[in-house]
């Protein structure tokens, strides 16, 4: 009898993806069961020197569980493949994110990555921030990316610390706000139209029409040209093998027929089927199910990796 793979998720505050997947996997009788492993203390499961059980983890939340996160670079260093890699997305951040595009070759808006507003106590300009230009040329700032512009946070999602400034009074206004986060600040692109892709497994790439004003996807087949969708497929796939994601949305703005790559370090994308509505939400989950169960009976699966093996993600062969 052959063996039976575990698929695992963790989860936060989502109520129709994860069950959702859970069936579409079980449904298929491929040898793959799904449930929610249960991460706790030493003296709990699993402990430091305790296997999972698990071949997979999907992780949806650990940007905001930091025990999950620690958990988790544990588990792949113990063999488990983690959807999206741990120590990439650990490392991930949007000024990379735009360094990344541009070295690719791929269109993306002009970017500067800020100083700090403020720092931890025991920080001092003149003595611990001695390779800091400071203060900063607010004025060159200005003048590089040009009004308006988009001031967001460098490690955030969701919509959440994302400003559109529309004067450099404005820009320093939302700065002086930031408090301890990391903020870049973007070239506007003013799109005529805004596109949204939902990326798994580095190869399967939906194009979703979105309106970033009313946060709603508006379902078509055609909204794009032809050759405005096969190169946003085209540049969408390139990012993800770079990254070595196998889950992220991607946002594009749409300028002239030209994509402009505007955010992409989404690793754990809102798969809620209000938001996706339902051709979307079920394109999703029959991917993703199809990527896990692949991924659980995937030759060597399992078994503890090298070093640049789990530092560098499931990087496509493709990148």
């Amino acid at each position: 009898m052959a063996e039976v793979k575990k698929v695992g998720l963790v989860v936060g505050r989502e109520w129709s993806m994860p069950p959702a997947l859970i069936k579409a996997i079980h449904d298929r009788d491929a040898g793959v069961v799904c449930d929610f492993p249960k991460l706790g203390a030493p003296t709990g499961a699993p402990g430091m020197d305790e296997l999972t059980g698990y071949s997979v983890v999907v992780d949806r939340i650990s940007h905001e569980v930091g025990m999950y996160r620690a958990w988790l670079k544990h588990a792949t260093l113990r063999g488990v493949t983690v959807v999206n890699n741990p120590f990439m997305w650990s490392a991930d951040d949007k000024f990379f994110g735009a360094t990344l595009a541009t070295s690719l070759g791929l269109m993306s808006p002009r970017t500067v990555v800020l100083p700090n507003r403020e720092y931890v106590p025991g920080i001092k300009h003149d003595e611990s921030l001695r390779n800091l230009v400071f203060p900063l040329d607010w004025a060159a700032v200005a003048a590089h990316v040009g009004m308006p512009c988009i001031l967001k946070d460098a490690h955030g999602g969701g919509w959440k610390e994302v400003y559109v400034c529309h004067s450099l009074d404005e820009l320093v206004a939302n700065y002086n706000t930031s408090g301890l986060l990391t903020m870049i600040v973007q070239e506007f692109v003013h799109w005529e139209q805004f596109v949204r892709c939902m990326c798994i497994g580095q190869e399967h790439i939906l194009p979703m029409q979105y309106d970033p004003k009313a946060r709603r996807y508006l379902v078509s087949d055609t909204f794009l040209a032809p050759r405005v969708r096969e190169r946003v497929i085209k540049d969408s796939r390139r990012l993800v093998q770079a990254l070595g994601y196998d889950m992220n949305s991607i946002e594009w703005a749409v300028k002239d027929g030209v994509p402009y790559a505007i955010d992409f370090m989404n690793p754990a994308p809102d798969m809620d089927i209000n938001s996706l509505t339902r051709p979307y939400f079920d394109w999703t989950v029959e991917h993703m199910a199809d990527l896990l169960i692949a991924l659980a009976k995937a030759p060597g699966a399992g078994q503890p990796k090298r070093w640049n093996e789990f530092l560098s993600g499931r990087v496509s062969r493709k990148a």
